[in-house]
């Protein structure tokens, strides 16, 4: 999604990448990547911004037989997709692979930088939304990363910044974020995004807001 302009043959490209649905159960990252689409082919004046000065990149669902067959966290071989993007198999993680391929063939291109990178996902027992981020030595690049979490919580009022969290858990190293954080350039960022299955809270317990489907788009 972008502007006629930027996808011109051999025009520079900053581009976002977005991937979702990686886990078949976390309906809920279908539903805010589906807010997500909506709002970048809208009319809407900041939409036009986003559009005339980035690309967008989306695969809306990385685990389609998973879903089809209302697996909760692995594909139809029995993978967890989210575990192996290290090193993934062109026959037993095809999308996986596929979307590696391309997101390395952009950063291989000098016209292309890739901003950044944000896998959706849908959590079981944490409210609210939030992001993690990865950790590097370079202090200023780790300040830099928690810039994007941080205006998210100034402008989403069901973005919770407290529970964002940055780590290096050894466990995460196959995710996207983990192995692409290791992969790009100091300019990338690369965040999980993630949604409550349940409620967010707004100024204590009392104020709990179940999610919906509509909610989730609007997040």
């Amino acid at each position: 999604l972008s502007a006629a302009a930027n996808l011109r043959p051999g025009a520079e490209q900053k581009v976002v990448f977005i991937t979702a649905r990686v886990h078949p159960g976390e309906t809920p990252s279908s539903f805010v990547c589906q807010g997500i689409i909506d709002f970048l082919v809208s009319q809407h004046p900041i939409a036009k911004v986003l559009r005339d000065h980035l690309v967008f990149k989306i695969a809306p669902m990385l685990n389609p037989d998973g879903v089809y067959l209302g697996n909760y966290r692995c594909s139809l071989m029995g993978f967890d997709l989210n575990r192996h993007w290290a090193n993934p198999s062109p026959w037993a993680h095809p999308t996986l692979h596929g979307v590696k391929q391309l997101i390395i063939e952009m950063y291989n291109n000098p016209k292309i930088n890739l901003e950044f990178y944000i896998d959706i996902h849908a959590h079981s027992t944490m409210m609210n939304g939030f992001m993690y981020g990865n950790i590097f030595e370079d202090e200023e690049k780790f300040l830099r990363q928690a810039v994007f979490p941080k205006l998210l919580c100034q402008n989403a009022e069901d973005f919770s910044y407290s529970s964002t969290s940055f780590n290096r858990d050894a466990v995460k190293a196959g995710t996207g974020r983990r192995f692409l954080g290791g992969l790009l350039n100091d300019t990338s960022y690369c965040y999980t995004l993630e949604v409550s299955f349940y409620s967010y809270i707004l100024g204590g317990p009392v104020s709990t807001i179940p999610y919906t489907e509509e909610a989730c788009i609007l997040l």
